[in-house]
């Protein structure tokens, strides 16, 4: 497909799909052919292509490392009062890795599903990574009430 075709197609602008487009040929997910009959192609089959592998290229994680200074608060000069013992901390480091295990078990195949499909697909795998043991989650703990 074109840029154009692809912009019209998913109701967005040109230049904008022209920057992701840019970005995922450079990542190696897909392919361009330039001249009248080019465009762009995956560059592997949509069942190799995980939606983890995507965000990896086109979004930013929910938490990073850098999160907790750039989140500070204006009166820590730069550094957030939490050092420890940070409950947030803890909660967008775990739902961080549940959705980055989630997607890297869903495929560009698996979309081409319809919407319930897709939503079962999802709850489905996302039930696994929540269950699945891993000393790299995070163990979240109930709350006391006090």
């Amino acid at each position: 497909m074109t840029i154009p075709e692809i912009a019209a197609a998913e109701g967005l602008s040109v230049p904008y799909v022209a920057k992701m487009l840019a970005v995922l040929r450079q990542s190696g997910l897909i392919e361009s052919v330039r001249g009248r009959a080019g465009g762009y192609s995956l560059a592997r089959s949509p069942a190799e292509i995980d939606l983890g592998a995507i965000l990896v290229v086109l979004g930013e994680p929910l938490f990073e490392e850098n999160y907790c200074q750039k989140h500070a608060g204006t009166e820590s000069d730069g550094r957030c009062v939490h050092n420890a013992d940070c409950t947030l901390r803890g909660l967008w480091q775990t739902l961080q890795q549940w959705m980055r295990r989630t997607l890297e078990r869903i495929t560009l195949a698996d979309l081409l599903q319809n919407e319930g499909q897709v939503a079962e697909l999802v709850r489905s795998r996302l039930a696994d990574t929540v269950l699945e043991p891993s000393s790299a989650l995070i163990e979240l703990t109930p709350l006391s009430r006090t």
